[in-house]
């Protein structure tokens, strides 16, 4: 079902005119938790387009896909790095990792698009983008968005990468603060810890987002408090989709990632009502779907007593002021 009105813009935001979107008041959601076959993003991407068929064959109209999927979180990496040196093993380990990223636009955003066109859904999936505005430029995680007609209608960039992951990946700026408008609801997220980010989270209650995304790469209990936490700070449904990955999946001939358990991320993907209860899962220990039926009337319900951005909120002691503007490395100017 193709969706009017929708402006993309794919370094962030998405314009849409609201009245063109027939509003409904229930969605069949999926989240998938799944590992990629690692540094392979050809077969990840095929695997990819056939969970987002076995979601749409379930019924679900809005599909997430963990972090980091496509071509892979590298967890355990150390890229060859401590203070102060970077060995040339690790150089060519990151120049690998780099090779299997993910152009954005490019045949794997195509491919993608083709999968959410045949399932008629919308499917929001994290991937290592790579920048090609110059040789061996920088990555970044970065959280996709697509159409049920197919279309590319945005993308975040994760703000903050967390700890070594500052390592490898770049940070975002404040024009990929994304959330579009679909005949459900406002739909956005953040990445991982970025949902540790107070002042971030208000930027995204702010858009007035309904259906809070937030893939990740954390299978701690904690995450699970952080999950149920922003359902109720946000009032508002909250997917969350990780990986499962066992040691085994892990290229042999990339990194030892030293000794450690058979079980690398467990998983811990779920979908929570705007009350914090859980609708589905946590599923842990497994690869699977994760499906639920939204009565989006909870909303409105939900915000009766609690409105972060509205009757909850004293704008005359605290206010937050957000810069969505792109943040270049160069800006040009015409000589008069």
């Amino acid at each position: 079902m193709a969706v009017e009105g929708l402006t993309p813009d794919l370094s962030g935001r998405v314009h849409p005119r609201r009245e063109s979107l027939a509003k409904v008041n229930a969605v069949r959601v999926a989240v998938i938790q799944a590992a990629p076959v690692i540094l392979d993003r050809e077969a990840t991407t095929a695997k990819v387009c056939r969970l987002i068929a076995e979601a749409a064959a379930q019924g679900a109209r809005l599909i997430l896909l963990p972090e980091a999927m496509i071509p892979a979180y590298p967890r355990g990496m150390t890229f060859g790095t401590v203070v102060g040196h970077r060995s040339d093993k690790g150089r060519r380990a990151y120049a690998r990792y780099w090779d299997q990223a993910v152009d954005v636009p490019g045949p794997v955003t195509e491919a993608i698009g083709a999968a959410a066109r045949e399932a008629s859904a919308y499917v929001a999936i994290g991937v290592v983008e790579r920048d090609r505005a110059y040789r061996g430029g920088t990555l970044y995680c970065t959280l996709l968005y697509f159409g049920p007609d197919g279309r590319l209608l945005g993308k975040h960039r994760k703000l903050k990468p967390t700890g070594a992951e500052r390592l490898v990946w770049g940070e975002g700026d404040g024009s990929t603060l994304t959330a579009i408008q679909t005949e459900f609801g406002t739909v956005g997220g953040l990445i991982c810890w970025e949902n540790y980010m107070p002042l971030a989270r208000m930027a995204m209650y702010h858009k007035g987002v309904d259906l809070y995304l937030a893939p990740t790469a954390d299978a701690r209990d904690s995450w699970q408090a952080t999950i149920r936490h922003i359902a109720c700070e946000g009032r508002c449904f909250v997917l969350s989709c990780n990986q499962f990955v066992t040691r085994d999946m892990m290229p042999k001939d990339w990194e030892d990632i030293g000794p450690g358990p058979d079980i690398l991320c467990r998983g811990g993907s779920a979908i929570v009502d705007p009350l914090g209860n859980y609708l589905a899962g946590p599923l842990f220990d497994r690869e699977g779907i994760l499906v639920a039926d939204l009565d989006l009337n909870r909303i409105t319900e939900a915000r009766y007593d609690f409105d972060p951005v509205g009757h909850y909120n004293r704008p005359d002691v605290f206010r937050l002021i957000v810069n969505e503007a792109p943040a270049p490395a160069v800006e040009q100017t015409a000589h008069c």
